[in-house]
């Protein structure tokens, strides 16, 4: 059977409720059927033969489902509104400025204890704590035994605490 586009429109205009019934349960949603339908319509504005369409309900129908599938794509991309309410409602975990005031005071007592450090000792502590480096790369670089590097840190370590806890208020 021949059809045009304007044959298609007028079928789905007469079988209309039928679509709609038919597309429910597999939307889940009678007005997403009603939508979906809508935009079936929309898209047979077109002009010219179509050619021959054996079943043309089920090309109806099919187009339908198409184009709820690719409407969900396109709705899965956004954010529903309880995401939106979530984001929100977020709390904001930038430092405010009493806490910013707070660790820059904090450094500020590291520093210091730092500069109280044997120069040695304190490259040692900072290469293992804020570079990373290891206990044995350490030895090798300042030619000692792993232990001495163990036993650097731990003085190093405990001096920081000590002077941490005479000098915060």
């Amino acid at each position: 059977m021949s059809d045009t586009w304007a044959g298609l429109r007028q079928r789905l205009l007469a079988r209309y409720d039928e679509f709609v019934r038919r597309l429910t349960p597999r939307l889940g949603s009678a007005d997403l059927a009603r939508e979906v339908v809508h935009e079936t319509y929309m898209r047979f504005e077109r002009v010219g033969d179509i050619g021959v369409i054996e079943n043309p309900d089920g090309y109806i129908f099919r187009t339908a489902i198409n184009i709820a599938r690719n409407k969900g794509v396109i709705e899965r991309r956004y954010l529903n509104v309880s995401e939106i309410e979530n984001l929100i409602g977020l709390a904001d975990d930038a430092p405010n400025p009493a806490q910013i005031a707070e660790a820059r005071s904090e450094m500020d007592i590291l520093r210091r204890a730092l500069t109280k450090l044997p120069s040695r000792r304190r490259a040692i502590f900072e290469a293992s704590w804020v570079d990373g480096v290891s206990h044995a790369e350490l030895a090798l670089r300042y030619n000692v035994h792993i232990r001495t590097i163990q036993r650097e840190l731990e003085q190093a370590t405990m001096f920081v605490r000590r002077f941490w806890k005479e000098n915060r208020t």
